[in-house]
C-alpha cells in the first residue's frame, strides 16, 4: 500500500464580478496532492466504493474588494482559505468535484471587446 500526499499549497485565483467586469488575481492556499484509493474489479452492492480526493479539512474566509466597480455595484468578494488538508469525500456542496472544471485562472471578460 502507498501513502497519501495531500498538503497545503499556494495559488493564485482568478476573481470576477459581473456588475464590476473585472477580474483580479488573488494568492491563497489551497490543498492538493493523491490519496490513495482504489476501484474493485468484482463490484458488491453491499460495500459502498467511495474514491478519496484531497480535499480542505478546515477553511477560513477573507474577502476583498473588486476594484473597478460602478458606483452602485457590490464590488466585495469573499473567498475561502484552507488551513488543513486530508484525504476524504469531495463535498459537491462547497467544491468543484469534477475531473476537469474551468481552472483557477479563468476569466470570463478576458474576451470582452471595447
Amino acid at each position: 500500500m502507498c501513502c497519501n500526499s495531500c498538503e497545503l499549497t499556494n495559488i493564485t485565483i482568478t476573481v470576477e464580478k459581473e456588475e464590476c467586469r473585472f477580474c483580479l488575481s488573488i494568492n491563497t492556499t489551497w490543498c492538493a496532492g493523491y490519496c490513495y484509493t482504489r476501484d474493485l474489479v468484482y463490484k458488491d452492492p453491499t460495500r459502498r466504493n467511495t474514491q478519496k480526493a484531497c480535499t480542505f479539512k478546515e477553511l477560513v474566509y477573507e474577502t476583498v474588494r473588486v476594484p473597478g466597480c460602478a458606483h452602485h455595484a457590490d464590488s466585495v468578494y469573499t473567498y475561502p482559505i484552507a488551513t488543513e488538508c486530508h484525504c476524504g469525500k469531495c463535498n459537491r456542496d462547497s467544491t468543484d468535484c469534477t475531473v476537469q472544471g474551468l481552472g483557477p485562472s479563468y476569466c470570463s471578460f478576458s474576451e470582452i471587446k471595447e
